[in-house]
């Protein structure tokens, strides 16, 4: 099950373990798939597997824990032929790099926040320090805030990613 909180039109999702990550996981791909074709991407059986083994959980995966997803399902991938999926995942906005965990998590936002890098709404991860849960949002007032920011600094931001660390509701619920 989602954490219901709401800002503007985005969902905010939070790891729960009565959630269905195969549901993610199939939306993902399938979105991912439809942008490719209409942008002439060439989405290949191992990013597909790549992008399948993030959205199966919504706690940020390091490289090597992509490896290890994939590795009980069939043979063990290069970690180079990794780095190049999750590299061309967080170049066309199916996937974002978190950068404080060295890790990488599947976009949960589809087609209303598909953004490549550096374009659009800033993404917030609001990111549980007891459990890893990482949930994604965005929001309009804060990238106006960011943007009005930015160009008073003659800054030009690539990628307006905003990590926050605390605990998410049902660790605050538990303890």
């Amino acid at each position: 099950m989602t954490s219901g909180a709401k800002h503007g039109t985005d969902e905010i999702m939070l790891e729960h373990r009565d959630h269905d990550h195969d549901h993610c996981a199939r939306d993902a791909i399938a979105h991912a798939e439809a942008i490719s074709a209409a942008e002439g991407l060439r989405f290949t059986e191992q990013r597909r597997k790549v992008l399948a083994a993030l959205a199966e959980s919504h706690v940020p995966a390091s490289a090597y824990d992509v490896i290890d997803r994939l590795a009980a399902d069939g043979p063990r991938p290069a970690p180079v032929s990794v780095y190049r999926a999750l590299e061309f995942l967080v170049e066309h906005g199916f996937a974002h790099r978190i950068e404080s965990r060295n890790a990488y998590i599947a976009c949960s936002r589809g087609s209303e926040g598909h953004d490549k890098p550096g374009h659009g709404a800033a993404t917030v991860f609001l990111l549980c320090e007891n459990c890893g849960a990482a949930g994604e949002a965005s929001s309009a007032a804060l990238t106006e805030a960011l943007a009005a920011v930015t160009q008073a600094a003659g800054f030009a931001p690539s990628a307006p990613i905003i990590e926050i660390r605390g605990l998410c509701a049902r660790c605050r619920k538990a303890g």
